[in-house]
């Protein structure tokens, strides 16, 4: 198992559920050896009972020292907002409260879901960032445009949507921030359903495989100098019968 040097929270999921996650920093190319580069992207799994787990991908506005603790808080609310059974919209605005007290001049993009295994649905709520996709059963994928919301930070009275979908076994979602598909002179929709189209293309095998891959390919189609940070989260349902009992596995 490979670790990748940003710090990435472990996290369990009931035993219906498989996720691979992943967060690479930006190549330091052009910087002195030692010099300090943070960024601020990051994922987390929040296991809330035995049958439902909550997602967050999120990437804060820079690359500092600031955003990274900035990043930590945020991370911080979501979870705790999460766990006292929050609708997905009131985490977000709640999270977004939280940036309004701080003061802080950094925004945030943010997507979270509260994923129901027992019911085969989950809700997403977006605050200006880029669409999950959802792979079917039977292999298509969609690129969900969700209601895109406001980046936290910006308003201290926005308003979030809450989205209800379809989760049955055997499906697929994809969180990621936009180092993974962003790249100069490509139209960034364009970037998100060729994306889209890779992983219905992706053969089976081990959620941590297919995440190494579409990270390797971002890598290398990155321009010097002009590359950022990428996180990727994969969630994958399964028909599973028995109770919360396994960690996550592959996470990278």
């Amino acid at each position: 198992m490979r670790e990748r040097p940003v710090a990435c929270r472990r996290a369990c999921c009931p035993a219906s559920c498989r996720a691979s996650g992943t967060c690479a920093p930006r190549p330091a190319t052009g910087r002195a050896v030692g010099s300090l580069d943070v960024g601020g992207d990051f994922y987390d799994l929040i296991r809330l009972d035995d049958a439902t787990v909550a997602a967050v991908v999120g990437d804060v506005q820079g690359h500092s020292v600031q955003a990274a603790a900035l990043m930590g808080q945020v991370r911080t609310a979501v979870h705790t907002h999460a766990q006292v059974g929050a609708p997905p919209d009131e985490v977000l605005a709640r999270t977004n409260r939280l940036l309004q007290d701080l003061s802080t001049e950094l925004f945030v993009s943010c997507l979270y879901a509260h994923i129901d295994l027992r019911r085969g649905r989950a809700l997403l709520s977006a605050a200006g960032h880029l669409p999950p996709i959802l792979r079917e059963p039977d292999g298509r994928t969609e690129v969900l445009r969700l209601p895109p919301g406001l980046l936290l930070g910006v308003e201290s009275d926005a308003v979030f949507t809450t989205t209800e979908i379809a989760l049955p076994p055997d499906s697929l979602l994809a969180f990621y921030t936009d180092g993974l598909v962003e790249r100069s002179g490509t139209d960034l929709g364009d970037s998100v359903d060729d994306l889209a189209r890779r992983i219905a293309l992706a053969p089976p095998g081990p959620l941590g495989s297919l995440c190494d891959r579409l990270v390797k390919d971002a890598e290398a189609t990155m321009t010097e100098g002009k590359s950022d940070d990428i996180a990727l989260l994969l969630l994958e349902t399964a028909a599973g019968d028995g109770p919360f009992e396994t960690a996550v596995t592959g996470l990278a």
